[in-house]
């Protein structure tokens, strides 16, 4: 606890803010690899901190310097006017921000609110994409400078992976060279891709808060965007739909249509919809190993994430062809 106050304090006098109105720090649970505290200051004010593990922690290639990327997809939302938390300080090794209102989404929304939350989470998420960026991959670093084009950041980021699950060893639903073989597949289909857009990648219903606060729910703030890259921004429909298929959600991409977004489906655009999926979930396999998951998360991967992994790579093979 005294470790907690300290880094606390620390972030505070960062961002420029009166350490001594520092009143309590709660950790916050959900997060899977960084540290996320909530600060409670004296005058009412909360703010967010997250510190990364050890440098020398089990991880993926990809989540060095997590937190660089977190940063950058805050600044992005900012600039689209999408509501996010506000980046307060930042250092090598701590993320200070502002905390958004509402909760995590769950399953207690009425269908009516489902629907018009799911259609406002287009229009943001549409707003994000009319942005571009400066190159293609991970702000980060953390796989090497962003590249020019996204076929060349793409496969260093999906071979990044491969080479984290021949590793740890994960249990997959095929061997990770079979995965390899399936994936070149589609990598012609990456050149259709010209202009970075930004892809947060990791919005699944626990990172959009739902605010309640003024009796109609509307939506609080997309958060935990440390996964984010430049890249092709249907990319995005795979966290969105996570382990089903963007195209049945008609409410999200009539927001997203309303908001100025083209969302394509033709075979090229299947083809690269497949790979981010096979990306996605070879991640939630692999990852596993290093977060020494249970045996009931275990058990969920096998279940529920293998078949959607080998799905997708069955559609791969048979778009490819």
């Amino acid at each position: 606890m005294a470790d907690s106050w300290e880094r606390a304090r620390r972030a505070l006098t960062a961002a420029g803010l009166p350490p001594d109105r520092l009143g309590d720090v709660r950790p916050l649970t959900g997060g899977t690899y960084n540290t996320v505290e909530e600060l409670l200051l004296t005058d009412g004010g909360r703010h967010v901190l997250k510190t990364p593990p050890a440098p020398d922690a089990p991880g993926l290639r990809h989540e060095r310097h997590l937190l660089v990327s977190e940063a950058e997809f805050y600044g992005v939302a900012a600039r689209a006017g999408v509501p996010a938390p506000r980046v307060l300080a930042a250092g090598p090794g701590f993320l200070l921000m502002t905390a958004c209102p509402g909760d995590p989404w769950d399953g207690s929304l009425t269908e009516a609110d489902t629907a018009a939350l799911r259609a406002e989470v287009g229009r943001q998420v549409a707003r994000l994409h009319h942005l571009t960026g400066p190159g293609f991959g991970y702000p980060s670093g953390a796989l090497g400078p962003l590249a020019a084009d996204w076929r060349t950041a793409f496969t260093a980021m999906f071979e990044a992976v491969l080479d984290d699950a021949r590793r740890y060893r994960p249990q997959l639903p095929r061997p990770a060279d079979a995965i390899a073989r399936t994936a070149r597949g589609a990598y012609d289909a990456l050149e259709e891709v010209v202009i970075p857009r930004p892809v947060h990648f990791d919005l699944w219903p626990g990172n959009i808060l739902v605010d309640r606060a003024r009796g109609q729910a509307r939506i609080g703030g997309l958060i935990d965007g440390e996964r984010m890259f430049w890249g092709d921004p249907l990319a995005d429909f795979v966290s969105l739909a996570l382990l089903g298929d963007i195209r049945k959600d008609e409410a999200f991409l009539a927001g997203y249509r309303e908001a100025g977004g083209r969302p394509r489906f033709d075979a090229p655009a299947r083809l690269r919809l497949a790979l981010y999926r096979a990306y996605l979930y070879l991640i939630m396999h692999t990852e596993t190993v290093p977060r020494a998951v249970g045996a009931e998360h275990r058990r969920w991967v096998r279940d529920a994430v293998s078949p959607e992994l080998v799905a997708a790579l069955d559609e791969i093979d048979a778009l490819a062809r």
